[in-house]
C-alpha cells in the first residue's frame, strides 16, 4: 500500500488582498505530511522551502508531478505571476524543482491539470485572465499555448471594478472548462482542446450570469458530471446546476445561503468540494470559520442544508476531502494550521478527531 501523503501550499510572503488587507505570509514553502489511514492523524514529512507564495497545488493525472501557482504581482519584469513544476518522489514525499514560468497575469490563485496530463490550467484573479501552459515529457512546463483576458465588472466599487477569474475546473469528461470571475458575476465557459491546449469561448453557452454582486469564486463537478455546484464568495451562496457535458451547457437548479439564519457578522466563502459518492457538498466559511454541509438529491441535483461546522480556526481559506472520502483537512490560514475531521458516510456531518498540524499561513491542501 502506498504512503498516503499531503502537501499544504502556503503564503511566504506579504500579499495585497482585494479587500485592501495586506496579509504576511508565515509559510515556508510547500509542507508534507503522512497520514495514518487508521485515524486521519498527520505527520510533518518535510517542507520544500523557498517556494514563493505557492498558494494553490495541483498534481498530475500519474501522481509523479506537483505544480503550484506564485501567487505575486511580478515575475521576470512583467506583471505577472508564475506556475512552478515539481517532480515527486513517491517514497520520500520530496519534491524536485523542475522549473517555473510566467501565468501571463497577476495573483494567480488557481489551477487544473487537464485529465490528459498535457496542460496546465491557470486563473489570474487580480488581472482577470486564463492561461494555459503545456507540459513537457520531463513534467517541466512550456510556455504558454493559449490566453484568454476577460473584460467586465460588476456593482461592488471595490470587489468588482475589474475581471477577476478565481478558478479553473474541467468536466470529467475533459472537454469544457468553467472559469467563475468574481469581477464580472458571470462563470465563462471555454471548449478545451487536449491536443492544442487551446480554448474557444463555448458556442452554446458561452457564459452564465450570477445575481449582481454575488462574487462567483469556484465550481466543482458531481462525480457522475450531471451536476454542477458554484460557491459565490460576496453574497455567502451555493448554487446547483444541472450539466448538459454534450454541450457543456448549466441550468439553475437552486440556490442557498452558506450561512446559518441569524448570523450578522461579515463572513466570506471559499473552498468548494464533493465527497466522492456525490452524496454531501461542503463550502468554506471565512468569518464565521466553518463548513457549510449540503445533501445532494442524485436525481435533480437539489440541494439542501444538513448543518455546519467549526473548523477550529480562522478563516478556513481551503479544505480537502480525502480520495477515500472519510476524512476532511481543513488549512486555517490566520490561525496556521491544518484541523482534521472524520466524515459520517450516512449523514456528511464533520467530526474533529482532534489532529491539528502546523503550517504557516496555509492556503491549499491537496491528498496525494
Amino acid at each position: 500500500m502506498q504512503r498516503q501523503l499531503v502537501y499544504v501550499g502556503t503564503y511566504s510572503e506579504p500579499i495585497l488582498f482585494g479587500t485592501g488587507q495586506i496579509l504576511q505570509g508565515q509559510g515556508k514553502g510547500i509542507y508534507c505530511f503522512e497520514q495514518n489511514p487508521g485515524t486521519g492523524d498527520l505527520k510533518p514529512v518535510g517542507i520544500t522551502e523557498g517556494v514563493r507564495n505557492s498558494s494553490y497545488l495541483a498534481f498530475n493525472p500519474a501522481r509523479t508531478h506537483l505544480y503550484c501557482v506564485n501567487e505575486f504581482k511580478e515575475y521576470e519584469g512583467q506583471a505577472s505571476g508564475a506556475v512552478s513544476a515539481f517532480r515527486i518522489d513517491r517514497e520520500s514525499g520530496a519534491l524536485t524543482y523542475l522549473n517555473t514560468r510566467a501565468s501571463r497575469g497577476t495573483d494567480p490563485c488557481h489551477l487544473v491539470v487537464d485529465a490528459t496530463g498535457r496542460n496546465v490550467l491557470i486563473a489570474n484573479f487580480a488581472s482577470g485572465s486564463v492561461c494555459v501552459l503545456p507540459i513537457q515529457a520531463d513534467g517541466s512546463l512550456g510556455e504558454a499555448c493559449d490566453f484568454k483576458q476577460h473584460q467586465g465588472s460588476s456593482i461592488d466599487p471595490r470587489r468588482q471594478a475589474g475581471p477577476h477569474a478565481h478558478a479553473v475546473t474541467l468536466d470529467r469528461a475533459n472537454r469544457f472548462l468553467f472559469v467563475p470571475d468574481l469581477g464580472m458575476d458571470k462563470v465563462i465557459i471555454y471548449a478545451f482542446d487536449p491536443t492544442t491546449g487551446t480554448l474557444t469561448p463555448n458556442p452554446d453557452q458561452p457564459w452564465i450570469a450570477m445575481a449582481p454582486g454575488a462574487g462567483p469564486r469556484q465550481i466543482v463537478m458531481h462525480p457522475s458530471d450531471r451536476f454542477a455546484f458554484l460557491i459565490n464568495e460576496l453574497n455567502s451562496t451555493m448554487t446547483s446546476y444541472r450539466y448538459d457535458g454534450s454541450k457543456g451547457t448549466l441550468t439553475e437548479v437552486n440556490t442557498l445561503p452558506t450561512l446559518p439564519a441569524g448570523f450578522s457578522g461579515h463572513s466570506t466563502c471559499a473552498e468548494v468540494q464533493i465527497a466522492p459518492s456525490g452524496r454531501f457538498l461542503y463550502g468554506s466559511n471565512r468569518g464565521h470559520d466553518s463548513i457549510a454541509i449540503f445533501s445532494v438529491d442524485q436525481d435533480t441535483g437539489r440541494i439542501a442544508v444538513v448543518g455546519h461546522e467549526s473548523t477550529r480556526g480562522r478563516i478556513p481559506r481551503n479544505f480537502e476531502i480525502s480520495p477515500d472520502g472519510k476524512w476532511l483537512a481543513a488549512a486555517n490560514q490566520d490561525t496556521n494550521n491544518v484541523v482534521m475531521f472524520r466524515i459520517d458516510p450516512a449523514s456528511g456531518l464533520l467530526t474533529a478527531t482532534g489532529d491539528v498540524v502546523e503550517a504557516g499561513t496555509p492556503i491549499c491542501v491537496r491528498f496525494m
